[in-house]
């Protein structure tokens, strides 16, 4: 059920200079030519047949307490100041309870009196017996708020073969992109079997192919799907090195940017307004970061950066400033200020520190940046300087793997953090690392991958067996 898709942009490099907005915005030139910047070639991208008329906002009015994307409003990870349980039980502060049709590393999202969260079987279940490849299935799961019932579950046989359940691929597995909403469809992204929006009845609208490559290191699908009133944004590093706009009522590709950069850049972008009408689409890769215009796919800036291997982390946007993390064998993080044109330079970057997060995304609360790393050291710098404030190791964490893999959320000051094993840690959001409590749920002895959701006053958890709503006694 793929749709026929024409590709409108496309370039192997961001160019190196961005040329004025004429009549007050970027445009697409009509011509390709290829330019070079230091050792890096690229090719401008060609005309964009369509052009994007309405601003990029939501396109239903965001209830306050919904929480529709991967970290959610905004991408920033906060509940605000919701004041959410510090201790939980299996009797304890804890609503409800629903058993998920098989494992995922993907986060809940919340639409209305609805959660969507996706999850995978049939292959990839065990690393002593994976199964058959040509097994593999995906499910997309509606639950009740309320009370966590299954309303209704959409199961997509894989189309293309993913690739072999080993390396890196068994610490995910193939459900590890979280979906997104606009409030009327949920969208869904399923790896080399493309891109699927429903309703939010669970009828399919549309599916539609963005690549079927892999990358040389074969780590499957990662970065979760942005949505805003004009297009649906895919980045589709592993399966076709491209960042595409689709058309979120038909599919239809908008446009496509794609760069061999991209190849282990498994973030999901952020969309930033920036005034103006301005709306940057903003993408961390190995060695650069690139600022898209939303509506055309046009590169407006990029910087050269010294994080190489891939790049894990979403880039993470306060204000005017980007935070980006990652990178491996040389890993760091630095600061961007945002607004600019063309090749970025030295002053556009705040600060820049060795201080790295290899899997989770850190969380900017109260000019600090926090995390958890996949070793289990716990990490808070000054989001204005980049100096380290602290790095503590959690202690009673079990070794032999990575005890982290999901990413902190933060409400009314204390930060939730799910590690694979041994429970949720919430710590108080500070200058020393003071451990609050730690929330096992005994009976559930499978893996945490997946960063919380918040809303209403509950905290929304999932495991690979199963989905929790952690709200205070009596609320």
């Amino acid at each position: 059920m793929f749709a026929s898709q024409t590709p409108t942009t496309s370039h192997s490099r961001p160019p190196a200079t961005c040329s004025p907005p004429a009549g007050g915005g970027d445009q697409p030139e009509p011509a390709s030519v290829r330019v070079r910047a230091g050792s890096r070639s690229f090719r401008r991208p060609a005309k964009v047949a369509l052009v994007l008329l309405l601003a990029l906002t939501p396109a239903v009015a965001i209830q306050a307490e919904d929480w529709r994307q991967f970290r959610g409003p905004g991408g920033a990870a906060s509940g605000g100041t919701q004041d959410l349980p510090v201790q939980w039980s299996a009797t304890s502060n804890l609503a409800w309870q629903a058993d998920l049709p098989g494992p995922g590393s993907s986060s809940p999202i919340l639409v209305g009196e609805r959660i969507f969260v996706t999850s995978y079987t049939g292959y990839g279940l065990s690393k002593d017996e994976p199964r058959t490849a040509s097994k593999l299935s995906r499910q997309v799961v509606c639950l009740d708020r309320a009370t966590g019932k299954i309303l209704w579950t959409r199961e997509f046989a894989n189309q293309v073969r993913e690739d072999d359940y080993r390396g890196y691929l068994t610490e995910h597995g193939y459900a590890s992109s979280t979906p997104t909403s606009d409030g009327t469809r949920v969208y869904a992204f399923l790896g080399k079997s493309g891109v699927v929006a429903l309703d939010l009845d669970g009828k399919v609208l549309w599916q539609v192919e963005v690549g079927q490559e892999s990358s040389n290191r074969r780590w499957g699908s990662a970065a979760s799907l942005v949505v805003s009133s004009q297009s649906l944004f895919v980045n589709a590093s592993e399966e076709s090195q491209t960042v595409y706009a689709l058309d979120p009522e038909t599919g239809k590709q908008q446009w496509k940017a794609t760069g061999s950069a991209l190849e282990l850049a498994y973030g999901t972008p952020a969309l930033v307004e920036l005034g103006d009408g301005r709306t940057d689409l903003v993408l961390a890769a190995p060695g650069e970061i690139w600022g898209l215009n939303a509506q055309t796919g046009k590169l407006r800036w990029f910087a050269e950066h010294t994080l190489t291997g891939n790049v894990c982390p979403s880039v993470v946007v306060h204000e005017k400033t980007a935070f980006v993390f990652g990178g491996f064998g040389s890993a760091g993080s630095f600061a961007v200020t945002l607004g600019g044109e063309g090749e970025l330079g030295a002053k556009a970057k705040p600060w820049t520190s060795r201080t790295s997060s290899y899997v989770a995304t850190p969380v900017y609360h109260e000019g600090r940046l926090y995390w958890v790393d996949d070793r289990g050291q716990a990490h808070c710098c000054d989001a204005n300087t980049g100096e380290l404030v602290y790095r503590e190791r959690v202690p009673d964490l079990d070794t032999g793997g990575r005890p982290v893999y999901a990413s902190p959320v933060v409400s009314a000051g204390r930060l939730y953090v799910p590690t694979r094993w041994n429970g949720v840690l919430v710590v108080a959001a500070g200058t020393r690392y003071e451990e609050l409590a730690r929330n096992r749920l005994a009976d559930d002895d499978s893996e945490f991958n997946a960063t919380p959701a918040i809303a209403d006053g509950a905290l929304y958890l999932r495991s690979n067996k199963r989905l929790y709503r952690v709200q205070a006694s009596g609320q």
